[in-house]
């Protein structure tokens, strides 16, 4: 009985195990490349206005010609040293200015009195453009790095200390109700509840932040100094270099893009108990 049984039931095999292969063309099924055609559509539009003449090819080069330009400013000019350059004035600012934006902020946060200290100066200062400060910045410290470093970090201050701020002041009653039921010392009331309910909002600064000082250093390098990709796109310009403008200006917003990018995975990498709708 129970061999025929067993001899009437199908025979059961172990799925097939996905390999490697079969992984990444799953991967490649599933990415969408809708981002690229509108990148496409423009490039297509810049070789035609170029070949058909519809723009003056000293105005607009065609894309071989700031491929070519890329190619010589690597390799036979100093390419990598001012991109360096400007990472590093970026890197510098973001760091001195996000850091003693979220130490004050989250004392403001925490305080009304260290509110009421910092306010009105910090509010008036904040109203005052980053660019309005580099001339007299430079007559203090000249035209090296720390003139434009101290510029960017003033510009990338005030978005994270006020997000700061209002992040923790935000945070939601009932969950202050909620640690006074679990009694909960100020410390881990900070720890525990306040600093994760305000972290969304730190997060949002810190990612617009670091954009910001990457779009501020072209004007800072621009208008004072000698070195930079700032320097690069003004002196580009004086002498009507539009292949090597042209460079500089993909450089700076490839950058852009990747740092957005890095700070979005940061994001969603500190938040990765809060994810809301991806559309």
């Amino acid at each position: 009985m129970s061999s025929t049984v067993a001899h009437s039931l199908p025979a059961t095999r172990p799925a097939p195990r996905a390999g490697l292969l079969g992984k990444a063309s799953d991967a490649l099924k599933k990415r969408s490349y809708i981002g690229l055609i509108l990148p496409a559509i423009i490039l297509a539009l810049w070789q035609a206005s170029a070949s058909f003449g519809w723009v003056d090819k000293i105005f607009l080069p065609e894309p071989l010609k700031v491929v070519t330009a890329f190619w010589t400013m690597l390799t036979k000019q100093n390419l990598l040293l001012d991109f360096f350059t400007s990472i590093s004035i970026v890197g510098q600012a973001f760091i001195y200015g996000s850091a003693a934006a979220l130490v004050l902020g989250i004392a403001a946060g925490l305080s009304q009195k260290v509110e009421r200290f910092f306010g009105p100066t910090f509010d008036t200062i904040r109203h005052i453009p980053g660019i309005a400060w580099l001339p007299l910045i430079v007559l203090w410290l000249g035209i090296g790095a720390p003139a434009k470093i101290l510029v960017i970090a003033k510009s990338v201050f005030f978005p994270v200390f006020l997000n700061t701020l209002q992040g923790i002041r935000n945070v939601d009653k009932n969950h202050i109700e909620l640690s006074r039921v679990l009694t909960l010392n100020r410390q881990q009331l900070i720890r525990k509840i306040i600093l994760p309910a305000a972290a969304p909002s730190i997060m949002v600064s810190l990612r617009y932040s670091a954009g910001l000082a990457w779009a501020l250093v072209v004007v800072a390098e621009g208008l004072s100094g000698l070195e930079g990709l700032g320097f690069l796109i003004f002196r580009a310009q004086g002498l009507l270099l539009t292949d090597q403008l042209i460079v500089c200006m993909v450089i700076i917003g490839v950058v852009g893009f990747a740092i957005d990018r890095g700070m979005y995975a940061l994001q969603r990498r500190v938040l990765r108990w809060k994810q809301g709708y991806d559309g």
